[in-house]
């Protein structure tokens, strides 16, 4: 749900502002976790001011995933 709502919201939300206008109410801790976890992974970003972004491009992704030149062992 909160990935579903960046994606749609990208840049538009601050962190706090973005809690409270989600679809379904979550715990504080709940949503901290989220947010760490999709910072960690490289899935959204926060820029200067404080907005919340998304950056994943799963496109992108597949693309270089299947690119044998990167693979290991």
């Amino acid at each position: 749900m909160v990935e579903d709502f960046i994606r749609e919201w990208s840049g538009h939300y601050k962190r706090r502002a973005l809690r409270e206008n989600l679809p379904r109410k979550m715990m504080y801790q709940t949503y901290k976790e989220i947010i760490k976890y999709l910072l960690e992974s490289n899935t959204i970003a926060i820029d200067s001011k404080g907005y919340v972004g998304w950056i994943f491009d799963k496109d992108l992704y597949e693309r270089y995933a299947k690119s044998p030149d990167l693979r290991i062992g």
